[in-house]
This record gives structure tokens, C-alpha cells and sequence, in this order.
């Protein structure tokens, strides 16, 4: 079997979904950093689940339920604006406004997707899983840079939990970017970003 090359840009979500992908199957790869803007993945995804139907299945093979793991990985795809405006907040009026746009997004995962499983899919990592494991990489960071609690214990305990045991699979816990060069790189990010916005 030929080599598999990754393309990619630190600290893309959309990478980090492949990258874990790759791990859970144990498939060897080169990863190579470039500049990429706007890329999705979940395509990606299906096409190594594919490709290598062995080791760790991403997708169920009931029809019924790898529907719903595309509805909720195209679901988390569809909300990145939402993140995305909390990400760039600025006034308190505006960070308040955003974080409970993100809670709704959040409560809906937590009733709706994940209920009492312990992963989207049930009990193992799956397509959904690494769709939304964006919230798993960078929540904490983006909720430090903006000063607002979004991913509270109280208020989403089953999701918190799946943070923790998405983290503590070794194929994404080996695969995680540092937190404090994320928030470097995301602060910097949100400066240039938001000076941009109001030039």
C-alpha cells in the first residue's frame, strides 16, 4: 500500500479530525504542514473509514445510524459561524449574545446527539466524534481568550464527560495540540482578525 500524505495547517480543526482518524486506524502517514484556508474533512473521513474498513470503524454499518452520524457531523460543520462569532467577540453585550448562541449549539449535542452514550456513535469513536472533537481541542482556549464560560460542569455534565474520555483515547490525547501555543496562535489570530474588522 502506497504512503499516505497528509496536507494540512496547524492548528486546523479539519486536520486534527484526519490525524485521529488515522491514529484510531492505526495507519501509518506523513504529515505535511502547509498554509490551507476553509478545508472540511469529514469527505476525508469517509474515505478512510473506506479505504480501510479494518481496525477502528468510523461509520456504523446499520444505514439508520450512519445517517444520523452524518447528520451530526454535518450539524457541528453547519454551526462553525456560531463558534466562530464567539471567537471574535469583543463587547460584553456581543460575547454574551454569542455564548448563548454556542450553549444552544452545546445543549443540543449533549440532549439530542450524545443523550446517555458514551461516545455519538455508542461506545467507541466514531465519524460524529471526530467532528466535533473541535470542542474537545480548543473550547478551554477559546473560552479563556474571550473571558466567557460556555462548556460549564453544571450545565452539560454528559458532554464534559465526553470531552474527557474523547481526550483520553490515546490516538487523540498523542494528537493534541499544546494549549498554551494554541492560545498564542489563537490570540494572535483574534487580534489581527478583529483589527481587520474595524479598519
Amino acid at each position: 500500500m502506497e504512503e499516505v500524505k497528509l496536507i494540512g495547517a496547524w492548528p486546523s480543526p479539519y486536520v486534527y479530525r484526519v490525524i485521529w482518524a488515522l491514529e484510531l486506524k492505526g495507519i501509518k502517514y506523513e504529515y505535511v504542514q502547509e498554509d490551507l484556508a476553509n478545508k472540511k474533512s469529514t469527505i476525508i473521513l469517509e474515505y478512510i473509514d473506506e479505504t480501510w474498513p479494518l481496525n477502528h470503524r468510523l461509520l456504523p454499518q446499520d444505514p439508520h445510524q450512519r445517517a444520523l452520524v452524518r447528520f451530526w457531523a454535518k450539524f457541528i460543520d453547519d454551526k462553525g459561524m456560531e463558534f466562530a462569532a464567539f471567537y471574535l467577540a469583543v463587547g460584553e453585550e456581543e460575547k454574551e449574545k454569542a455564548a448563548k448562541s454556542v450553549r444552544e449549539i452545546l445543549r443540543t449535542i449533549e440532549e439530542q446527539a450524545l443523550g446517555e452514550k458514551k461516545f455519538l456513535g455508542g461506545d467507541e469513536i466514531g465519524l460524529a466524534d471526530l467532528a466535533i472533537g473541535v470542542i474537545a481541542k480548543s473550547i478551554g482556549v477559546i473560552e479563556e481568550i474571550v473571558g466567557v464560560k460556555v462548556l460549564e460542569e453544571n450545565e452539560f455534565p454528559r458532554l464534559r464527560n465526553w470531552v474527557k474520555n474523547f481526550k483520553q483515547n490515546p490516538a487523540i490525547k498523542n494528537n493534541l495540540p499544546d494549549p498554551d501555543e494554541m492560545l498564542a496562535y489563537y490570540k494572535k489570530k483574534k487580534e489581527m482578525l478583529v483589527e481587520s474588522i474595524t479598519a
